[in-house]
């Protein structure tokens, strides 16, 4: 808290000068009833006399002070300084064909890529990130948001995607996550396009989808996730092909000024997340600015009040007619 006008503060010496005032002089300047002998006024009537003369006494320097406080002008004051962060929007973009319950990595590709991503957000404090998933068909999991919480929480909820759905449109989910960091005013904005498969649906190419995203300053980091084997397993479903397509992957990457990245297992994964969270830092000044919030109506108001009382009281109560 502080006062706009803080001199003024200074008046209230008046009140230590006001009281040693009447206390050795003012008092004996009141007008006065002289009477031949005390003893004819009961303690009672003089005891409610000195009390009444004491409150009076008292208001008229509480309202003294309170309206000193209130042209001072107190309010209280709330800075934010400036200072540097790091912000970045991005989109997560992550393959849940059924190809993601793969066991090469452990469990399976999918809990070990929801894993990895948990913590990866957790290391983007300021950032914005949003979750974008994908089969045949892209679905927004989660909008850009700053709430880590609500984030991975959705994150623990992806499940592959049925069989109705199954596939993987690469082209597709870079144009939808192309579509959510299009209209961003931050300067950096990312996608982080995970996947095990080659482009085998949706009606728009991976490599004409990256051209949209460079034309939107969009950069594309991209992961392909699966083992060097030709094959690998899915757990009660048998043997599948590892068709990852890299080169379309690095082109993609880029295209678009971003990086290609193999994971083999889930502790390369790991570390790809944190070269990316390296990679991505993009500072922004965030100016001062001050409010205040004014507190001297808290003042003013009651020592009106408080004058306006005495003055009734006064009148009225101790009945004085001056």
């Amino acid at each position: 808290m502080d006062f706009q006008h803080p001199w003024l503060l200074i008046l209230s010496i008046i009140i230590p000068l006001l009281y040693l005032w009447y206390r050795y002089s003012g008092q004996n300047r009141e007008g006065v009833i002289r009477i031949s002998s005390a003893a004819f006024i009961s303690d009672r009537i003089r005891k409610n006399g000195v009390q009444k003369s004491r409150i009076l006494f008292a208001l008229h320097f509480i309202i003294i002070f309170l309206v000193i406080l209130g042209l001072a002008r107190p309010r209280l004051v709330d800075n934010l300084h400036e200072t540097n962060v790091n912000v970045v929007d991005m989109m997560m973009v992550l393959d849940i064909s059924s190809s993601m319950l793969a066991d090469d990595f452990s469990p399976n590709r999918l809990e070990a890529v929801k894993r990895t991503a948990s913590a990866f957000i957790d290391g983007r404090k300021e950032d914005r990130i949003g979750i974008l998933v994908f089969a045949g068909e892209s679905f927004i999991q989660c909008p850009l948001t700053m709430d880590k919480g609500i984030l991975k929480s959705l994150v623990k909820e992806i499940n592959v995607a049925s069989k109705e759905h199954d596939g993987t449109a690469i082209g597709m989910a870079i144009a939808n996550g192309t579509n959510r960091l299009r209209n961003s005013e931050v300067d950096s904005r990312v996608i982080i396009l995970l996947s095990d498969g080659s482009n085998n649906a949706g009606e728009i190419d991976p490599k004409t989808a990256a051209d949209l995203a460079s034309q939107y300053g969009i950069r594309i980091y991209t992961i392909g996730a699966g083992t060097d084997q030709s094959y690998t397993r899915i757990p009660g479903r048998g043997l599948i092909r590892n068709e990852i397509d890299e080169e379309t992957l690095i082109h993609i990457a880029e295209q678009t000024g971003g990086k290609y990245f193999r994971a083999t297992d889930e502790e390369a994964l790991a570390t790809i997340y944190e070269e990316i969270d390296l990679l991505e830092r993009s500072e922004i000044e965030i100016r001062e600015f001050t409010q205040y919030e004014e507190l001297y109506g808290w003042f003013l108001i009651p020592g009106f009040l408080l004058g306006l009382s005495m003055e009734t009281f006064r009148r009225s109560v101790f009945r004085s007619k001056t």
